[in-house]
This record gives structure tokens, C-alpha cells and sequence, in this order.
């Protein structure tokens, strides 16, 4: 098994604790410069030197995503402003981005947990590797950009777009892993089948796919179609971009990089900390990030952990792939509703391409949900007769999943729009009918 830093990835569970609670004393003292901070601590009636270690972390409080918004662009900085060397910023519905900034030590620590994250999917210095994130303000691009360079492989920036010319890249550079959302590897798939391109022409054996959710299905969707091991990892811009954790060649599961972060799972309504094996929404604190530590961000993923070991030797603890966000979460006639749970029923019906979008609305008073699926060329030149048997096939398929009826639409191969970033699942039209009663 592949591994970047032996020495922290199998480090006993007494040591990573007695490394976190230092860390976390010291990162309790610089988060005093942030105002935010000050005043929730204060509120909460708690003195630095009353925290002596991870066992007091569940007395600290919450940070928000609506923190990071409220105090745009600068005011979660805990650094002076000539020691930031880099912003990075992702889209915010309200308007307001978030904003995250980085020292030349944070972008270091970035380094790191990338490159352990190319090296559990079994990287390794010869390695080109083909970058198909954004580059930007976006996280994903840079993030891995930096973690093959610090593994030493060979690191092709292609960013996002150009969709053959990424297939003619991999061909011609002999490209051995790729980096991108799991949808546009899949729309990938398809465009170097029609382009003709056998898996003898590619040198391709592995890829790390994050940014957006995805299903046990889709990943064998991806190793079926183009003959390499899919490895997930996580990460999001507010902890440092990608390599917040990382899928090892077990696949079993994605590895935290507890050493810089620290996770928790939390009841979504009470917060309350739940067990390890109980799904619940994960939290992060950042232990050594300078510029802008988060102390028990609450991300709104949905997932579990789990310390049991690990056949690859880690001792790092695993968290589960998320299963949904809370905040995606979509509630039809008072059932809650997650995207992959739909994309999991589809994904394990033949005869379906693996495109979809869920269409939410409003009739009668009455929540409504469509699930508007692609067909595969042959479904298509069928008569209507198969392909309405079809549709109460895949109705019948996730009626039982979530109990309760949708409707069902199938269209023409190709027809929904390819994403080359991340693909829009959901389009939820009952925005329109509240704020015509508003």
C-alpha cells in the first residue's frame, strides 16, 4: 500500500490525541484575534486555558457557513494581512461568497494532505497526472495541482472544458490519473467512446473524483466503462479545498487527515455528538490552519466514522462517503428525500444511462417530484409500448426505495445538459409558487 507520510498515517491512537489536544490548545489561542470567536466564547463562559484537550471539545461553539457570509471578506482572518498569501472563494446563493484565506504555511498543509490523497489511490512520483478541476477561485483545481507536485508525479493543469482535447491529452501524454467531479468523468467515458478511443490507447488506471456527491453505483460505472479504480475524496473550501480525506485501495472508506482536522458527527437538529457508526452531520475544527481556522464547522454533510482498522495499515480514522447533505435534503409530502438515494435505484437498472435531473414543484397544494432520466440509443428506438413499460419499471424501482410515487420521464439520449464542474441534480420550481403568495 501506497503511503505519503508513514509516520502520521499509522500513528497509535494515544499519540494522534495527545498531537491533537497541543494543537488544538494552540489553535484556541490564535482564534482570539477573530472577534466572532472572542464573543462566542465569551458567551459560552469559556476561558482558553479551560480547554485542556479533545475530550473538552464538545463544550466549544459552532461555526456556521452564514458566519463566513456575515463577516465577508475579512473578518474570519486570524492572521495580519501581510502573512495571507492567497484568497479562494466559492459562490454563495445570498449574494455574498465565502471567502477563505491561506499563509504560505496553510498552502504547505494543502500540499500534504493532497498528495497523501493521490497516494492512497495508489500514486506515485511517475505518475502524470491529468487535473480536470477548475482552476481559480475554485479549490479543486490547485489543490490536487499541488498535491502531485509535492508527490512528485507529473501534473497536467487541463482545468475544465475542452472535453476532446482532454480525451486527445490523455491519449498523448499517456495520462495514469485523473482528477475531476465523478459526472464529467462519466461524460468523459462517453466522449471517448464516440471518439472511437479503445482502453489499449490509454494509459489510465486510477482517478480521485470528489466535489460533488456520488453512489457505489456510479464508481462502478466508471471502473466498468474505462478499466481503472475510482477512489472518492473530500474536502471543501472552508476546511482547505480538497484532501480534508481520502479513500485508500480498500475503498472502504475515506481516511481523515486528523492530524490537521478534526471530525465529529453531530445530531443535524440538537447538535448533540452522536457515536461513531451513527449517521449524523459531520463537523470540522481545523487544528493547524493559520490563516483562517474554523472551530466545529458545521459543513452539513451527512455521514458517519468509523475507527475499526484498516486492511492498508492506516490508523487514521474513516469517515463514510456522504450520504447527502442536509441542506439537499429535499422533504415530498413530509418524506425526506435524497438525491443519491434516487441516483442509487437508477444506477442499478439496466438499460438507463447514468443522467438524470429531479425536477421538484408545486400542484394542488401538493408536493410534486419528477424524475426525468436519459435513455440509452437502443431504449430509444423501442416502441412506446417498452419504453412506458420502462417508466413504471423505474417507478415501481423507487417507489419501494423511498415510499412514496414520482413521476417519471424519459428522454432522448444526450439531451440533459453535461456538466463539466458539478452536474445540477436538482431544478426545484416551488421557489416560484412561494414567492407568488408572498
Amino acid at each position: 500500500m501506497m503511503m505519503y507520510n508513514w509516520q502520521v498515517e499509522t500513528m497509535s491512537r494515544d499519540q494522534m490525541q495527545a498531537m491533537q489536544s497541543a494543537r488544538l490548545r494552540d489553535m484556541l489561542r490564535r482564534i482570539d484575534s477573530v472577534p466572532l470567536y472572542r464573543k462566542r466564547l465569551h458567551e459560552a463562559q469559556i476561558e482558553v486555558g479551560d480547554i485542556k484537550g479533545i475530550e473538552d471539545l464538545s463544550r466549544l461553539p459552532f461555526t456556521y457557513k452564514e458566519d463566513l457570509r456575515d463577516n465577508y471578506p475579512y473578518g474570519m482572518i486570524a492572521v495580519p494581512q501581510d502573512d495571507v498569501v492567497r484568497l479562494h472563494a466559492s459562490s454563495g446563493t445570498t449574494g455574498k461568497r465565502t471567502v477563505v484565506a491561506y499563509t504560505a504555511d496553510d498552502i504547505g498543509v494543502w500540499s500534504e494532505v493532497m498528495a497523501r490523497t493521490l497516494a492512497g489511490a495508489g500514486g506515485h512520483s511517475r505518475d502524470i497526472v491529468q487535473v480536470a478541476y477548475g482552476y481559480g477561485l475554485f479549490t479543486g483545481g490547485l489543490g490536487a495541482h499541488y498535491g502531485a507536485e509535492r508527490l512528485g508525479a507529473t501534473a497536467v493543469p487541463s482545468s475544465v472544458g475542452n472535453t476532446k482535447l482532454q480525451v486527445q491529452l490523455m491519449v498523448d501524454f499517456k495520462t495514469t490519473m485523473i482528477c475531476c467531479t465523478p459526472s464529467y468523468m462519466l461524460y468523459l467515458a462517453e466522449v471517448i467512446e464516440e471518439m472511437g478511443i479503445q482502453r489499449s490507447d490509454l494509459a489510465l488506471r486510477a482517478g480521485c473524483f470528489g466535489a460533488e456527491p456520488w453512489t457505489e453505483h456510479m464508481r462502478s460505472e466508471i471502473e466498468s466503462r474505462l478499466g481503472i479504480k475510482a477512489h472518492d475524496i473530500y474536502g471543501l473550501s472552508e476546511i482547505i479545498g480538497p484532501g480534508v480525506s481520502f479513500e485508500c485501495e480498500t475503498q472502504s472508506g475515506l481516511h481523515v487527515n486528523e492530524d490537521h482536522f478534526i471530525p465529529e458527527i453531530v445530531d443535524p437538529d440538537t447538535g448533540e455528538v452522536l457515536p461513531d457508526g451513527q449517521y449524523g452531520e459531520l463537523v470540522f475544527t481545523c487544528l493547524t490552519k493559520q490563516a483562517m481556522p474554523l472551530l466545529r464547522y458545521r459543513t452539513r454533510d451527512i455521514a458517519k466514522l468509523d475507527r475499526s482498522p484498516c486492511a492498508c495499515g492506516r490508523t487514521l480514522i474513516k469517515m463514510s462517503k456522504p450520504s447527502g447533505r442536509a441542506d439537499d435534503m429535499l422533504i415530498i409530502r413530509g418524506i425526506n428525500v435524497f438525491p443519491s438515494q434516487i441516483e442509487s435505484v437508477l444506477l442499478q437498472l439496466s438499460d438507463i444511462a447514468p443522467h438524470y435531473q429531479l425536477v421538484v414543484d408545486r400542484k394542488h397544494g401538493l408536493d410534486t417530484l419528477d424524475v426525468v432520466v436519459e435513455m440509452v440509443e437502443d431504449m430509444f428506438s423501442d416502441a412506446v409500448r417498452h419504453i412506458e413499460a420502462q417508466q413504471a419499471r423505474i417507478q415501481s424501482a423507487i417507489a419501494s426505495t423511498l415510499g412514496i410515487s414520482v413521476g417519471v420521464k424519459l428522454v432522448a439520449p444526450k439531451s440533459i445538459a453535461r456538466s463539466e464542474g458539478k452536474a445540477q441534480r436538482v431544478i426545484d420550481k416551488r421557489d416560484r409558487y412561494e414567492n407568488a403568495i408572498s
